[in-house]
């Protein structure tokens, strides 16, 4: 069986090729994927599969009369934060499968946002065309319920990567920091103050990683060129290149602690045994960070000014096992989903 895996793919985003990673190893002997991706050599020459251009609505309906299943891979696709005409794309892919009889499989999903009234009213359409649903969160899976809609649903399917030895005691304070609407200007500031006096308090460098290569790489360097960044910040700190998520883990595994605002920054800092503390910009965020115990700055919030005692407290001391490890389990449930298609056999 050859099944279309679609998803936000080769687009430089090391929580996407993540994701990838786990679901091209979660699918059954025998099921050959091809991929839709952006930068399709990138992820041919990563995972060693077929692609298909997805931003050519018409060339991913082509691929998708070549394959025998759909399987719409992790993440949030089913919202319209990107745009209408996003959710219009994974609807038109959905339909396009069904009418040829082929499953549609919703692999580790999160539902929405949803902010507007026609986009609620599409995808409460959309959900019974799936022929079996993982969701990666309680509350799309209410959502879903309150649809009618009932489906198993775990932890993000990023936990299902091997957790890695934490070896960063005294190491450096590594950021996973993106651009957001909620910090624009001098909003970044309490911020990066907390940070200079926790990194001077501790005497560590500070790493710059750019979790996604197009939207967070030279963030390090606006803020300098607006005059956000104090001068001791500014000598400690220095832009780290990496290409993979097992790049980042491993700089995630040799950091004293990690700030992360990214989900899947967060989500491999605790995979591989880091120290940690989240910025949420986004409920998904404060979920992750609430799973693993770590603590967590709501971006909507006003700063309370103990950031720098908040992140010093878990500076070099690596959050309880316990919890990760529940985390890995519940990940579980969507491998049982792409069981379903051994031998070719939709879902129940």
């Amino acid at each position: 069986m050859r099944a279309l895996i679609c998803g936000y793919y080769g687009e430089h985003n090391l929580g996407d090729d993540a994701l990838l990673q786990v679901l091209l190893g979660q699918l059954p002997a025998g099921c050959v994927p091809l991929v839709t991706a952006h930068d399709q050599d990138l992820v041919h020459d990563r995972f060693g599969v077929e692609t298909t251009d997805r931003r050519r609505l018409g060339g991913v309906i082509a691929a998708l009369g070549r394959c025998q299943a759909l399987v719409l891979g992790g993440g949030s696709l089913l919202q319209d934060t990107t745009s209408f005409q996003s959710l219009l794309y994974y609807g038109a892919l959905m339909l396009a499968a069904r009418l040829r009889g082929q499953p549609v499989i919703l692999w580790g999903q999160g539902l929405g946002p949803l902010r507007r009234r026609r986009s609620r009213a599409l995808v409460r359409r959309l959900l019974p065309l799936a022929t079996a649903i993982s969701w990666r969160d309680d509350s799309s899976a209410a959502q879903a319920r309150a649809w009618g809609v009932e489906a198993s649903v775990g932890s993000d399917p990023v936990w299902a990567l091997p957790a890695q030895p934490w070896s960063g005691r005294g190491g450096p304070i590594v950021l996973c920091f993106r651009p957001v609407q909620q910090l624009n200007g001098a909003a970044w500031i309490p911020y990066l103050q907390a940070l200079e006096r926790l990194a001077l308090a501790a005497d560590r460098e500070v790493l710059w990683l750019p979790f996604h290569q197009d939207q967070d790489r030279g963030l390090l360097a606006r803020l300098i060129q607006q005059d956000l960044l104090g001068e001791a910040l500014a000598s400690r700190s220095r832009e780290l290149a990496v290409q993979t998520p097992e790049d980042a883990m491993d700089a995630f595994r040799q950091a004293g602690l990690v700030l992360a605002m990214r989900l899947h920054g967060l989500i491999l800092a605790a995979l591989a045994g880091s120290p940690c503390a989240a910025l949420s910009y986004d409920p998904k965020v404060a979920a992750a960070a609430a799973g693993i115990g770590c603590p967590c700055q709501e971006l909507e919030a006003p700063t309370d000014g103990h950031l720098q005692s908040t992140w010093a407290a878990v500076l070099d001391t690596p959050p309880q096992t316990a919890g990760i490890a529940a985390l890995q389990r519940s990940s579980h449930v969507h491998r049982q989903v792409l069981a379903a298609l051994q031998d070719g056999v939709p879902p129940s």
